[in-house]
């Protein structure tokens, strides 16, 4: 009998994180699913409500059999390499980490962003992803089929275009796809592959914090950037994800997968 493969997810309990938790289990993958929640953290914080250990244990809920949860923060990475090291000893492997979590901070110019907003998108988009990579790809590279192991990012639109009054979370999610470029170079010939995923405008509570920064009624109003004229579900975001985790996945290594709706329209 084939040994389930295992997969860590950040950013996990609500969203396109979520969305992705559940693509997996679908697709057989034992999953930790792990969060930074709402209270658990006096650290800096976005304006907006974070996920909470409700939202978390009831992800895991839905599949007990496949689901663990784990509160931890991306910034955090010792935090993370315990849950990743508890992970190894309860399924015996790590195959894939999807790096899913981020914050977004905005609504004005670049040149009167305050810096503690463009340090909390540093921490937790960039140095989060940095966090997670440094602690998920050694068991990869030491686990029973590296050539099967695949680390991805959520990048965005913002990762390879400017956005408007979002300078910070437009450089820190170009530094995202700078990261995983750099993280597949550095693993050529192992068989673990890298690469991001760049959702548009999708129905998460993200968006609806970027709707707020904007002082717009509906988050609908920003899907008239992305050609298809409507916004994207996290599920949709999930299937494209799921595929760079798969085998076959290993083709988009090292580069960006545009799941953005035809953006800029």
């Amino acid at each position: 009998m084939t040994q389930p493969r295992v997969a860590l997810v950040t950013g996990a309990a609500r969203g396109i994180g979520a969305a992705t938790v559940r693509r997996l289990v679908a697709d057989g993958f034992h999953v930790l699913a792990l969060d930074s929640v709402a209270g658990d953290d006096q650290r800096p914080a976005p304006g907006y409500s974070l996920a909470s250990r409700a939202e978390l244990n009831a992800l895991a809920a839905e599949h007990r059999d496949q689901v663990v949860p784990a509160v931890a923060d991306v910034r955090d990475r010792d935090a993370l390499a315990s849950a990743v090291e508890a992970a190894v000893q309860r399924w015996g492997r790590l195959d894939v980490a999807v790096a899913a979590a981020a914050v977004i901070a905005g609504g004005r110019p670049l040149w009167e962003t305050p810096d503690a907003e463009f340090d909390l998108l540093w921490d937790v988009d960039v140095r989060g992803v940095w966090n997670t990579a440094v602690v998920t790809v050694p068991p990869m590279l030491r686990g029973p089929d590296p050539s099967g192991c695949r680390f991805v990012a959520v990048a965005s639109a913002a990762g390879s275009h400017g956005l408007y009054w979002l300078s910070a979370y437009t450089a820190a999610k170009h530094a995202v796809v700078g990261i995983v470029r750099g993280l597949a170079a550095d693993l050529v010939g192992t068989g673990v592959t890298a690469a991001a995923v760049s959702p548009g405008s999708t129905d998460t509570p993200m968006l609806a914090a970027t709707a707020t920064l904007y002082g717009l009624s509906s988050v609908a109003e920003l899907a008239r950037h992305q050609l298809l004229r409507r916004v994207l579900t996290p599920e949709e975001i999930a299937e494209t994800i799921a595929f760079c985790c798969s085998p076959a996945g290993a083709v988009v290594n090292g580069t960006v997968v545009h799941a953005d709706g035809g953006f800029p329209g």
